[in-house]
Parts: structure tokens; C-alpha cells; sequence
């Protein structure tokens, strides 16, 4: 079987399609999301998830978060002296997501369709498939978030024509696409997002304000101290909506600082954030070639659309209330998951002619004549255009710049900078040409670009018939079968604690930072009860264990933290 997985900046989860429909796969905590939040702690036993998260409250230095966002980068994160990269991160994730599913199917897994950003990179899409084959997953295919999130909609909610905009902001990132469903056929029409954009920002916004009203000077902070604030202003967060004016209260050297906000005041705070959503909404709609008022329905997906900020912005912009019957947090894996039915041909999906664009422009380096006999490279040639509806196929013809010029160098890249410097290059290419004059030999580059996000390039000269084919893989991030093998290796050491020990780690874990934060009575009482299930947990007793662990989580209950 194939599995679906939304792989967030904030919270990842998986899904599957059976019995007719796609289903979420809850986790090990019997919990459908999971924070894609990893942590090493002292006997390098990984925690992923909810016990990362409490983990990290107690040991930030311990604990990295929010790794999706330098997914394809060279950033480094140093895990109590053990180092890793966002591939290495997700892998960790994928993996606890992995052994979740084949205990919740009751068979192995080894193939997923996993969903990223429709604004990620070839870097990052490579990025992703690396972290899905360290988990040991054959990745079926790379899906854009609101094209999944399109699928489940256009499944399940929708019978008529419609054409349909999906806003997608997530924990970290933020994406739009335009579609049209005709009887089965999908179409994207098109693309655009920015991969720096989700409610992390909306959450940081609040911390700002926290430490200018209160004159804290967050540089002097440690990092348990930045932690809580962090979570105080995600919890403070959540709370607009339901109260208002909404108050942000946290332990600074021991002091209680306070940051009380109306919605009003949070809003007009937010809004560089929501003309930052504004640009590539815009430039979706002109891409598309359609109006506001073309737009048929307005769906909601991502976790970060619940904020009454960014809904009340929806609603202003396009003057109608957005569709909101899509699961936010469910639907992109759910999408995935309808995806993977179709890859292995699954009778019971209902039948889906699914068509993708090209989310950024593919081109070529090309040298520009400055003045009369002075040349410049490094100036950008796009040959297939951002959002061209996938698989599509492109020619354009290139001249020799210089006499007796006897080769040409093809580098393609892939951007919408007029300056190769300022895009990603995916790889080049050479051919030699007939020594001539200059502007007299001539090349036709062909790029064909396919719905797995595989480009073949196919140069052709002119006047000799020479033709030469590459497949562009991308120079980063691109491991092979025993470079994966070897990284798996070294991750080897590291070990994820069993399944069923999981609820009690956690639950430790809460009792510890309750602990923290508690003073005279009640610090003593949940040490004894602390201690109680720790010492139920040595016996092995079924019975002690879960009396003492039902005493720990009531005394946990009854401190309000």
C-alpha cells in the first residue's frame, strides 16, 4: 500500500485509502497530528513528536523545530553534540509516521506519496525525497500541498464545475494555487507562495511585542527562557477569537511580564504579514489570467488559516466567505493518500484526470551585449515559464557570441530573476559547435519537463545534426543508493524508543516541567507521584502503572499548567 503523508513545518501526519476513502493514520499517542518536532536526549534515544515537544521545554539546546523551512540548505542543527541536517530531521519524522502506519495497517510500509510546498524548489523537492528514502520509503511522488488538498476537496465536496482557489497556510510556509475542476478532469491553472510565510511569523509577532512592552532584551535571554515565551505567545495566539482583549503572561527572572492585545491591536501588529500574503495571491490571480470575482470558492487549508486575522483578511479581499468544509489540518494528507490509491490503480478512486503546472521558470544562461564588442554573462533566458501546465516541451534557438567560438555551454537554471545569480542552478551542459563567425552556428535547446519534476534537456546543432540529451537531476541533494545507505548507517546509533513506552515518556516528561514551574505543596506532591510511577514503571506491573500514571496526570490536571 501507498501512504499519503503531509510532512508540516508544524505538525505531520499520515493517511491511507481504504474501504473506499482515505483515512488518517493516528499516531502512537492515538493522536492524528504529530509535531514535526525531533529531539536527542541524553542516552541518544530520539523523541519525536508531543515528547519532543515536552522535551524541549526542559532541554531546548536538545531540540530543533521548524527544520522544514531549510530543507536543501547546508544549515546544521547541534543536538546535544550529535549534528544534522533538516534531511536528517524529517527522516526522523517520516520514520515515527512510518512504523505508526504499519502498526495501525498491520503490514510493512514502504512506499509513500509525500506532499511539500507548491512553491519549493527543485533543491527542496530533492531535499524531501532524500528524507523520505532515509526513512526507508520509496517516495512515489513529490505532491504539491494545495494540489493534494485540491484532490480532497474535489473528491469529496464538489460535483459541478467550479473554479477554485486553495489558500494554504501552514506552520511555516504559505501557498495559493488556482484550479479548475471540470467533470474529472483537475486543473492547476496556478502557483505562487512564500516559503518564509506561516503562523510561526503570526506567533513571533506576539514576542516582539512581548519583549518591547516589557523592555526585554531577548539577546540576554536563555534559551529555556525564549522557550516558554515561544509557547506562551503560540498559546496566546490561538486565544484571539474566543477572547478579547487576550493577555500574554510569562516568568521573566522570576518577575510576571504581561502583554494584553485586542484583536484590533493584533491585527494592525500583523499587518506587513498580510501584505506578505497579499503578493502572491495577486500574482496567481495574473498568472491564472482570471479576476477576483472569477474565483467560484475560496478554500481554507492549513492549520495557520484558523486565525480570525487571516480569515477576516479572506474575506476582505475576495468579499465572500471562504469554504471552510475542508479538515485544515487533515485535508493535505488525505489528498496525498487519494494520490498514492491512483499511482498503484486502485479501483475504488474515483476517477480524476489530474493535470500540474511548472511553479517556477526553467531557462538558460545567456550573454547579453552590453555595448558594440563588450559582453556580459550571466543574464537569465526562460524557456518553459512559471505555471505552463505539465508534462510541456519548449524550444528556443541560441547563437555563438564570439569568432571561431568551438562550444557551447548550456547551464540551466531555475527562477524568475533576470540574473542567473540570483536563481538556482540545476546543471549544465556542453556541445561543440564548427569553429565559425561569430552569430553563424546556431543550437536549439529543447526542455521537457515532466509531472515528476524531471527535466531532460536536448541541445541540437544546427548545421552538423549533433545531438545531445541530459536528464537535469539538480546538482544539490541529489544521493545515491550507497550514499543513503551510508547515512543510514551513521543515523544508526540513534534509536527511537519503543511504541508502547511512548505515553509514559511523555507523561514523566509533563510531570518534570510541571515540577519546574510549581513551588511548596504542590511541587511536593508531584514529585510523589512522579516517583510513584517511576517506581510502578521498574516493577513492570500493568496494574501499578496505570493506577500511578492515572494519579500523576490528575495531579498534573489539578496544578492548571
Amino acid at each position: 500500500m501507498i501512504i499519503g503523508i503531509d510532512l508540516g513545518t508544524t505538525n505531520s501526519l499520515a493517511a491511507c485509502f481504504q474501504d473506499g476513502r482515505a483515512v488518517i493514520i493516528p499516531n502512537r499517542l492515538r493522536k492524528n497530528l504529530t509535531p514535526s518536532i525531533v529531539a536527542v536526549d541524553e542516552l541518544a534515544q530520539i523523541l519525536v513528536g508531543e515528547t519532543a515537544r515536552e522535551y524541549g521545554q526542559l532541554h531546548p539546546e536538545r531540540t530543533a523545530e521548524v527544520f522544514k523551512r531549510f530543507m536543501g540548505s547546508e544549515r546544521q542543527y547541534d543536538l546535544g553534540g550529535h549534528k544534522f541536517r533538516a534531511e536528517d530531521l524529517s527522516a526522523m519524522v517520516l520514520r515515527s509516521l512510518k512504523e505508526d502506519a504499519e502498526a495501525f495497517l498491520g503490514e510493512p510500509v514502504t512506499e509513500a506519496v509525500i506532499s511539500v510546498p507548491a512553491y519549493f524548489d527543485d533543491k527542496r523537492r530533492r531535499a524531501t525525497k532524500a528524507a523520505g528514502e532515509l526513512a526507508g520509503l520509496k517516495v512515489e511522488r513529490i505532491i504539491s500541498e494545495p494540489t493534494a488538498a485540491a484532490i480532497t476537496y474535489g473528491l469529496y465536496e464538489k460535483t459541478e464545475n467550479t473554479r477554485f482557489l486553495v489558500f494554504d497556510l501552514g506552520g511555516g510556509t504559505f501557498d495559493v494555487s488556482i484550479l479548475e475542476l471540470a467533470g474529472p478532469i483537475l486543473e492547476v491553472r496556478a502557483v505562487a507562495g512564500d516559503n518564509y510565510l506561516g503562523g510561526e511569523n503570526f506567533t513571533r509577532v506576539l514576542e516582539e511585542a512581548f519583549f518591547a512592552r516589557n523592555e526585554i532584551d531577548e539577546e540576554k535571554l536563555d534559551r529555556k527562557t525564549a522557550a516558554m515565551i515561544h509557547q506562551a505567545a503560540e498559546n496566546c495566539k490561538k486565544r484571539f477569537g474566543q477572547e478579547n482583549p487576550v493577555e500574554m503572561c510569562c516568568a521573566v527572572d522570576g518577575q510576571e511580564k504581561r502583554l494584553v492585545l485586542s484583536h484590533k491591536e493584533y491585527e494592525d501588529l500583523c499587518e506587513p504579514l498580510l501584505e506578505r500574503l497579499r503578493k502572491p495571491l495577486q500574482r496567481s490571480i495574473a498568472d491564472a489570467h482570471v479576476r477576483l470575482s472569477d474565483i467560484d470558492e475560496v478554500v481554507l487549508v492549513g492549520g495557520a488559516t484558523r486565525m480570525p486575522v487571516v480569515r477576516d483578511f479572506v474575506v476582505k479581499l475576495f468579499h465572500k466567505f471562504p469554504d471552510v468544509t475542508v479538515h485544515p489540518d487533515e485535508a493535505v494528507a488525505l489528498g496525498a493518500a487519494v494520490q498514492g490509491a491512483m499511482k498503484s490503480r486502485n479501483r475504488e478512486v474515483k476517477e480524476m484526470i489530474l493535470t500540474d503546472v511548472c511553479a517556477f521558470t526553467l531557462g538558460v544562461e545567456v550573454v547579453m551585449e552590453r555595448r558594440e564588442g563588450v559582453f556580459e554573462p550571466g543574464h537569465f533566458c526562460p524557456v518553459i515559464e512559471r505555471n505552463t501546465v505539465i508534462p510541456a516541451s519548449r524550444t528556443e534557438r541560441f547563437y555563438t557570441v564570439y569568432n571561431n567560438q568551438d562550444r557551447i555551454r548550456i547551464s540551466v537554471y531555475q527562477g524568475e530573476s533576470r540574473l542567473t545569480a540570483n536563481n538556482l542552478l540545476l546543471g549544465s551542459l556542453e556541445i561543440q559547435v564548427p569553429k565559425n563567425r561569430a552569430g553563424r552556428e546556431a543550437v536549439d535547446v529543447t526542455y521537457t519537463y515532466d509531472i515528476n519534476s524531471i527535466l531532460e534537456v536536448e541541445v541540437k546543432v544546427l548545421s552538423t545534426g549533433q545531438v545531445k540529451r541530459q536528464i537535469i537531476k539538480g546538482k544539490h541533494n541529489t544521493m545515491t543508493d550507497q550514499e543513503i545507505r551510508a547515512r543510514m548507517e551513521e543515523l544508526s546509533y540513534l534509536k527511537i524508543p519503543p511504541r508502547d513506552q511512548e505515553e509514559n515518556r511523555l507523561l514523566l516528561l509533563k510531570g518534570e516541567q510541571c515540577y519546574e514551574e510549581s513551588t511548596g505543596e504542590v511541587r511536593e506532591r508531584i514529585e510523589r507521584c512522579m516517583r510513584a510511577f517511576e517506581a510502578a514503571l521498574d516493577g513492570r506491573d500493568r496494574n501499578q502503572i496505570l493506577e500511578t500514571g492515572q494519579m500523576l496526570r490528575e495531579c498534573i490536571a489539578k496544578t492548571g499548567l
